[in-house]
């Protein structure tokens, strides 16, 4: 039996590993709900005025983070945390590209990404199994 099995997983861990379960679920729900109005606005605000692109860029976002958050909670483990990694990694870049001034940003949008990457890196390292998160 793996030895990592068999231990608890420290409440540290624990709570990285809910805390960014309720970042990409909280994502995506907060994207449904503004759909039509906060969402646009980002995307308008970076030269995106085509509706139907809109629409589809911020409901990919929403399931990507859907899937995410999901996979998060009821996968949990190394594969888990890379797929967020690279989710996150992948949307910084996007609106670093779109909208470059979201990192002076007094709340910090992409700011935040920094220490969520470092927690997502940590809990891959430590790997919590999914009998035990």
């Amino acid at each position: 039996m793996d030895e990592r099995r068999s231990r608890p997983v420290p409440a540290p861990l624990r709570t990285m590993h809910l805390s960014l379960i309720a970042v990409w679920l909280g994502t995506a729900l907060v994207s449904a709900i503004e759909h039509r109005g906060l969402s646009v606005k980002v995307l308008a605000d970076a030269g995106i005025h085509d509706a139907r692109w809109q629409t589809f860029l911020v409901w990919s976002g929403l399931l990507a983070d859907l899937v995410v958050g999901l996979a998060l909670w009821l996968q949990p483990g190394r594969k888990s945390y890379l797929a967020a990694l690279l989710l996150m990694a992948a949307m910084t870049v996007l609106a670093t590209v779109l909208q470059p001034t979201l990192w002076l940003h007094p709340l910090g949008p992409l700011l935040k990404n920094l220490p969520i990457a470092a927690m997502l890196l940590h809990l891959m390292s430590a790997h919590i199994p999914k009998e035990s998160a």
